[in-house]
Parts: structure tokens; sequence; C-alpha cells
């Protein structure tokens, strides 16, 4: 993986992971805070908001994340946060918990786009890896994190949760700061303003043009240009009334990449080839080759994609 954040919530800039480990809110019994912390050690699970995700997909650069999208108002997803919680503490701080209460934080079910609660995601590096939907026993749980941990160390992301306010043991072996032009572009994303963020990338291209880390950075936050303001269930509906209609088929993809849903993205541009022609089709084709470089070249779904796309083409 990239050391270039891949979400949009990510691409907004590194956060110190300090603010990850704010305390709770006290709570009742049988309160959110209550249902989300079980008996674990402070660090190792902590409360998601909409205002704080960019923190958490930072923090997934120096120790694996997991979050668990919960309502208060399903007494079986409040326990299954528990039963999640409880997983987490004998991992020692291997990785951190987040759990969001959607009903408190609609932003991040809306970018998720999840249909029903709870479902747990992964994030390393800044990628998100869609786990499981639903309640899932301890053995299950316990697995699939087996799977996200080794996940991990295939990408060099082995760093531990401070548990007892310590400094995170990872801390010594902290990455490099990224080159000034690259630090610009993080910079100008953190303000909102997407279009110097662009014509940094571009600067650093135009210096370097085999500086992989600023294409990539272009091309995510292209994406972010392309999609702001767009409404997610609108174009769904247009792209569905239009499958011939390209501009319509690329605005979902991208928002299905946005939202993690890349195979889906991937997909939808593939039979996209299928069903055009000529100028339609290439630009069908183009838009999928960039989004091959957001998620990055090596990643196995691009591999898949690829091979899909030569056989839509031929």
């Amino acid at each position: 993986m990239s050391h270039q954040p891949f979400s949009a919530a990510a691409l907004r800039g590194a956060v110190d992971l300090s603010s990850l480990k704010r305390p709770a809110p006290q709570a009742g019994p049988g309160s959110a805070a209550g249902a989300t912390s079980g008996g674990a050690a402070a660090g190792l699970v902590i409360e998601g908001t909409d205002a704080g995700i960019r923190d958490v997909i930072a923090a997934s650069a120096r120790h694996p994340v997991v979050m668990v999208l919960w309502s208060a108002r399903l007494q079986q997803s409040a326990d299954f946060v528990t039963t999640f919680a409880a997983v987490t503490e004998r991992y020692g701080g291997r990785f951190q918990l987040v759990t969001v209460d959607v009903d408190a934080n609609p932003a991040i079910l809306q970018a998720f786009q999840v249909q029903a609660v709870p479902v747990s995601f992964a994030f390393v590096q800044g990628q998100p890896v869609p786990l499981f939907e639903g309640v899932q026993p301890e053995d299950q749980i316990t697995a699939v994190i087996d799977q996200v941990l080794a996940l991990a160390a295939q990408h060099g992301v082995t760093g531990t949760v401070s548990v007892d306010g310590s400094a995170p043991a990872e801390a010594a072996d902290e990455e490099p700061p990224l080159p000034p032009l690259h630090q610009k572009a993080f910079d100008a994303i953190e303000a909102g303003d997407l279009e110097t963020a662009a014509d940094t990338y571009r600067q650093a291209l135009a210096e370097n043009p085999a500086d992989s880390e600023a294409k990539l950075g272009l091309a995510q936050v292209g994406l972010l240009q392309r999609t702001a303001g767009a409404d997610l269930q609108a174009a769904r509906a247009a792209a569905a009334a239009a499958p011939t209609d390209v501009d319509a088929q690329i605005l979902v993809a991208d928002l299905d990449l946005l939202g993690g849903h890349v195979e889906d993205a991937f997909l939808r541009l593939i039979d996209t080839v299928r069903v055009t022609s000529d100028a339609d089709r290439n630009k069908a084709r183009e838009h999928l080759v960039e989004l091959f470089e957001v998620v990055g070249t090596t990643d196995e779904r691009v591999v898949r994609a690829r091979k899909s796309l030569m056989s839509a083409l031929f």
C-alpha cells in the first residue's frame, strides 16, 4: 500500500494520534458509551465520530484499526460491540477498535453506504477492508482479526496501541516527513483547498515525472473534486436509468470508490466498456485506468480488474 491516504476522509491530511484517545463521555447504564467501552483498557476501544473519522484513518498507518458501525436502538448490535471489545482486549493493543453509533454520526453512515448494522471494517494504511455484516460469534471475530493482522504485517503496519497513556510502541519508528510539496498538498487538503492541492501535485510531477506518490495524490484529489456535492442516491438512479451514459456510470463508480466499494466501482466501469463503443467506450476505459492509479496498481483488486477489462475489450 502507498503512504498516500485512500479515502475522502483520510485525504484531509494527517492528524496527531493523540486526538483519537480523548476520554469517552460519562454515560449511564445501557447508554451508547457504556455499550461501547465494556471493560477494555483505555485506548484500545474508542468511540468514533463524524468529526474524528479522519483521525481514525490516519492512525491506521501506525497500527491496524477495526471499526464497527452499530446503533444504540438495536440491543443486539450493542451486545455485539461489547463482545468485540472483549476480543480486542485479549489482543493487547495489536489493533484498535473504533465503535461508531450511526444514529449520532450520519455522515459516516452515508459515507460507508451501510444498509444495516452492525457492520465491521478494518483500515490498514488508510485502505478500508470490509470484514463482515451482522452479529458474529467470538471465534469468527478472532479468525477475521488474525487475517487483518496478517495483512497489516505484510504492509509493515505492526505498531501497537498505547493502553496506559504512555507513548505508542511504534513511536520510535515513525515514517520520515513528507517532501515539501507533498506536505503543502496535504495542508491544502486539510484547508479544503483541493485546487491548490492538485496544482501542487502537478508541480511535484513537473519537477519529477517519476514521483509515483504525487501521481497518486493528484488522482485522489481529482476523485474528490469530481464527487464534491454529489448525491449518491440521485447518482445511482440516473445511472440505472441510462446504463450507456458513461458520465452517469463514472460518477457512481467514483462515489463507490470513495465509500470503499472498490470492486463495485471497477465492475461498473468494466460493464460500461462492454455495452458502449467508440469514444464512449474509450472514455470509460480511460477513467477505469485512472481509478486503478487511485487504488494502487499493485493492489490485487486492480490486477483482477485489469484482466476483466482485457476480456471486455477483446
